[in-house]
């Protein structure tokens, strides 16, 4: 193997630069000469042999190779981070989980899911991020994420080397505010003609579903708002914007946390959960409790 004789100063002495945008203020939040700085990327430049900023007008730019070097840069002090966390957190007896949320989720499902790793006897950090469903994926390919929680399946024919484990599925409801819901209850569904509702946009994978139940039952709605945001439309549900469609098994959540109640049942609908992971029989310790809460029946529909 070629040795380009780079080392890791350099390199993190590029990524501040990059991430701040020039050579000045790297310096300043490094504490060092502008002039250290400058040197040290003119021995990584010559180490790689590729420029890696050009002059653009009074500032720098990346060029190609210093894009994929910074791509590189961000994996390899990211990781940096994870490890130094996670030795701290073995010192401290925690396991570490890393969990990718679809933002098309329902978050009290995932905080259903979740609360089942807050028992383990060993305690659990849990890390959180919240993202569209494309991105986690590639976080988890990459090793950034221990298991992605979502509402859909990976498409078969992936190039990614991951799996898809379903959860559970649970049939559907209409619910809203207590007047809203009581104003279309009768004569459910086809009250709902004109109705105002809230629904997921159309790359959501409950969306099709809820499309074809309306057309089936010959129902037109009137759809006032679409939102990617499953929390952001139960937030507008809980103000009265309209009527929403929620997993059946979450109907007492939906009461405690939004004042939404039923307006009907909706069992041709189903909604479907899945762990997405790495690998086809999951290890995790906190992953295991999670489907181990599901087999035991945390979703049960009333």
């Amino acid at each position: 193997m070629k040795n380009t004789g780079m080392n890791f100063r350099h390199l993190y002495y590029f990524w501040v630069v990059a991430k701040e945008g020039g050579v000045t203020r790297a310096a300043e939040r490094l504490g060092l000469a502008i002039q250290t700085i400058s040197t040290q990327l003119s021995q990584l430049e010559q180490s790689i042999g590729k420029s890696l900023f050009m002059q653009q007008g009074r500032g720098l730019v990346l060029t190609e190779a210093g894009r994929l070097a910074l791509a590189y840069a961000d994996q390899i002090f990211l990781l940096g981070e994870q490890l130094q966390e996670a030795l701290g957190e073995a010192d401290s007896g925690r396991t570490r989980l890393t969990v990718g949320i679809s933002d098309s989720l329902p978050k009290l499902t995932a905080f259903r899911l979740l609360e089942a790793t807050l028992h383990l006897a060993t305690p659990v950090r849990l890390v959180c991020f919240e993202d569209q469903f494309e991105a986690l994926l590639a976080d988890l390919a990459l090793h950034k994420l221990d298991v992605v929680l979502t509402d859909r399946a990976v498409r078969s024919g992936t190039t990614l080397r991951v799996f898809s484990h379903m959860l559970f599925e649970s049939d559907t409801i209409v619910v809203g505010t207590p007047s809203l819901a009581g104003a279309y209850s009768q004569g459910f569904p086809g009250s709902l003609n004109g109705a105002p509702f809230l629904l997921p946009t159309r790359n959501n994978a409950l969306r099709g579903r809820i499309d074809e139940w309306f057309e089936l039952h010959n129902v037109r709605p009137d759809v006032v708002g679409e939102f990617e945001d499953n929390a952001l439309l139960n937030t507008f549900g809980r103000r009265g914007a309209g009527l929403f469609f929620a997993p059946a098994a979450l109907a007492g959540d939906l009461a405690d946390q939004f004042g939404a109640v039923l307006a009907g049942h909706v069992p041709q609908v189903r909604e479907h959960v899945y762990a997405i992971s790495n690998e086809r029989k999951i290890k995790h310790p906190a992953v295991e409790a999670i489907l181990s809460a599901v087999h035991q029946g945390v979703f049960s529909t009333p």
